[in-house]
């Protein structure tokens, strides 16, 4: 009899920890899909740069959950799972929201929009919306929700709609466009700020951004206005240098502003998740992730990631009860991995993409452009010089910007900036059965350990908090 829930496919897997490791690795799901939005509108390179150099307008319309909360307990319930503190959090602001499982565990993260009295839109990837549904159900809240899942990633030329259509506006040009599109001048709100203003004739409403490590402002509206809106954006930003950017080039951005998109969520073993587990339908994006990398241990729990081993540390605030406090309590926040962005040696990344025209060996795990990632949930071991490991490279591809290969990676607290490793690219034994790898050959790539965000503009001028190199 076909499962019914994520418990019953670990079960069958084997019911261990190591058996939902092997589970994992050996998803079937393929490439993980940024849909709708095509994959280039020029080139990849081109619209890295836009980002950088001029503007860039950003489709972020398909690829994420939208959560709709409301209620009287909608802040209690969101209080109660977030490690965030909610002491002030006033309409028409929004913040970046991070639970944890009762282990202390990151589930993941996304963003936190307080549109109207007790009214509230989370937006991000679906474990946390997934967590926040489940907990709207069987927590005794008073809250009504609707959850608009995520485009399909692959329609096949269906018609796909949304609730809302959502674009951010970002690079140093972007305030030229923005206030092109008002008709003069437009007050510069504080950071994660909310406003409204009028593009083509609809009102739509915004949020003061930074991605790209410049003021922008993330809009959306109606997902029926989402054309015109579009097109007025990219009328108005002509004269800066706009670029649309594809899914292709968006998905690299987060190379140089140090955000770690996709840690495993922490809720694969302990009693206290197993209703969450029972509840979580069989084909639940936690039940068929895939989890990729040179890192492989027997546990899945040593693949789980505390909220200061992301750089989320000064979120975690504890003037409140939330799921997964006392573990977060019981740490040591100097003790902790912290977040690094790691340089890519230039011959060792030169020699994974030629081994692609070895015809004599199976050549090394495939690295794909400008994202290199080939699972959901991506796991390389980062080792010293003795073979230690000492971190976890987590998220990896190149940047026009930088002409460089990076990662986003978590390492041991006593390991210094400017230090030389080696990330070990490519699975062992040759390879997990997932449709994303071939047969290949593992590869030590030297890499020097350096600042997140990588980029100096995101690093200095960016609004103070994860990205910020003071962080």
């Amino acid at each position: 009899m076909a499962e019914k829930n994520l418990q019953e496919v670990l079960d069958a897997a084997g019911g261990t920890p190591q058996s939902t490791v092997e589970h994992l690795r050996n998803s079937q799901l393929g490439t993980y899909i940024y849909p709708v939005v095509p994959a280039e509108f020029t080139n990849w390179r081109r619209e890295q740069k836009a980002w950088r150099e001029a503007a860039v307008l950003y489709d972020q319309s398909h690829h994420m959950v939208n959560f709709f909360l409301k209620g009287k307990d909608a802040l209690r319930l969101l209080s109660e799972t977030g490690i965030n503190s909610f002491a002030n959090f006033p309409v028409d602001t929004a913040k970046q929201f991070v639970p944890v499982a009762s282990n202390g565990g990151v589930i993941g993260d996304g963003i936190l929009f307080h549109e109207a009295e007790d009214e509230y839109v989370f937006v991000g990837r679906a474990p946390v919306a997934n967590w926040l549904q489940f907990h709207a159900e069987t927590g005794g809240y008073d809250v009504e929700y609707t959850y608009d899942d995520r485009s399909p990633s692959r329609p096949y030329g269906q018609a796909v709609s949304r609730q809302y259509y959502r674009f951010q506006i970002q690079g140093p040009n972007a305030w030229q466009v923005i206030e092109k599109l008002a008709g003069g001048p437009v007050e510069k709100v504080k950071f994660f700020h909310m406003g409204q203003m009028e593009i083509a004739g609809s009102r739509v409403r915004t949020l003061r951004h930074g991605m790209a490590g410049a003021p922008g402002l993330e809009i959306w509206g109606p997902y029926e206005q989402h054309g015109r809106v579009r097109d007025a954006v990219l009328s108005a930003g002509a004269e800066f240098g706009i670029e649309p950017c594809g899914s292709r080039a968006y998905s690299s951005n987060t190379l140089e502003s140090g955000w770690i998109p996709s840690p495993l969520p922490a809720i694969y073993t302990g009693e206290a998740e197993r209703a969450y587990r029972e509840w979580l339908p069989a084909d639940s994006y936690e039940a068929i992730n895939a989890l990729a990398g040179s890192f492989v241990s027997a546990d899945i729990e040593d693949y789980y990631l505390n909220p200061w081993e992301l750089g989320y540390g000064s979120f975690v605030k504890f003037d409140h009860d939330f799921i997964g406090r006392d573990a977060l309590e019981e740490l040591d926040p100097a003790a902790q991995r912290k977040k690094v962005t790691l340089a890519w040696n230039d011959e060792d990344l030169a020699a994974i993409w030629a081994s692609f025209l070895d015809r004599d060996r199976p050549g090394y795990q495939f690295f794909d452009l400008p994202n290199a990632n080939y699972g959901s949930s991506n796991y390389d071991s980062i080792v010293d010089a003795d073979g230690t490991v000492v971190g976890l490279s987590l998220f990896t591809g190149v940047t026009a910007n930088e002409r460089r290969g990076l990662s986003l990676a978590t390492v041991d607290p006593n390991v210094e900036l400017g230090t030389e490793l080696r990330v070990v690219w490519g699975e062992p034994d040759g390879g997990s059965a997932k449709t994303t790898v071939e047969p290949h050959e593992q590869f030590a790539v030297r890499a020097v350990v350096s600042p997140a965000p990588y980029s100096v503009t995101a690093r200095t001028e960016y609004h103070g908090g994860w990205r910020t190199a003071g962080s």
